[in-house]
């Protein structure tokens, strides 16, 4: 079996779990790194996440596979830049929105793309955050699947499942509308619940007594910043919509327990609980 090289744009937490997850299945894979970070490269190369970094995106461009895993504006700004690609080469970005990506990559290389978003990630980012389970028994999207060649599909789909993932296809558009609801709205709750505790008078006492719950809550608010803003942007409509839809609920909560309407708050709890039933 000949060698496949696999160039890895962003070698960050995504990418280099990624690389580790791919290694698990095939001695075959050379992997090829690309990062404007230079310590990132300097830190992938020695925890042997690739098997080389190069310094041009025309470098990475002759490799059989590449993944997009950088914010959201860059991969469109990426996208731009590739020149003519061969027939069979597959890029798969792995951005959290993507009706934008989708609609802006350039027609003469769509084929050549797959857009997808593995429903997976932690807090943490850089290449010391990659661990080599991140993607196992986890959901990715495979989003307008018809605007990306037969040979791309099917590498995409080959990929994904030899590293253990559930595929899930689904229409850009329908994907960010979604995803604002299960993980934008989420991020943005955190990042305010975080604020909401830090404007307080003693915020380091009130974290004293922080329990299991509110650690849950607000892990996600450790999140990079760059990253989040580039994807608050590209979904900003959908995020919009699922932020005002929380807080109906909110308010609803706060006009109960202000009325004391405690069988009506009741319910309402009980009515969240149902939730689990479709987990």
């Amino acid at each position: 079996m000949a060698i496949q090289k696999i160039g890895i744009i962003g070698l960050g937490l995504m990418g280099g779990s990624l690389s580790m997850a791919l290694k698990r299945t095939s001695n075959h894979f050379y992997f090829i790194g690309l990062d404007h970070n230079k310590e990132h490269c300097r830190e992938a190369l020695s925890l042997g996440l690739v098997d080389e970094v190069v310094q041009t995106l025309e470098e990475i461009s002759h490799c059989n596979i590449i993944f997009l895993t950088i914010p959201v504006d860059g991969i469109i700004a990426i996208s731009k830049q590739f020149g003519q690609l061969d027939a069979k080469c597959t890029i798969i970005d792995l951005g959290s929105t993507k009706e934008k990506i989708s609609t802006s990559i350039p027609q003469e290389i769509r084929e050549n793309f797959v857009t997808a978003h593995p429903m997976t990630g932690t807090e943490r980012f850089g290449p010391s955050a990659a661990i080599d389970d991140l993607y196992r028994d986890k959901v990715v999207v495979l989003c307008d699947m018809e605007k990306s060649g037969k040979y791309q599909q099917k590498v995409s789909e080959e990929l994904f499942s030899s590293i253990g993932m559930q595929l899930v296809f689904m229409g850009a558009k329908e994907h960010d509308r979604h995803a604002a609801f299960i993980s934008h709205m989420p991020h943005a709750l955190s990042y305010a619940l975080a604020n909401s505790v830090m404007k307080q008078e003693d915020p380091e006492s009130i974290v004293a007594l922080a329990g299991g719950g509110f650690k849950d809550m607000s892990r996600i608010a450790k999140s990079s910043p760059k990253m989040w803003e580039d994807i608050f942007r590209q979904n900003k409509l959908n995020l919009i919509e699922a932020i005002e839809a929380f807080e109906t609920e909110l308010k609803q909560c706060r006009t109960m327990v202000d009325n004391e309407e405690w069988k009506a708050l009741n319910q309402w709890m009980q009515d969240a609980n149902t939730l689990h039933d479709i987990l």
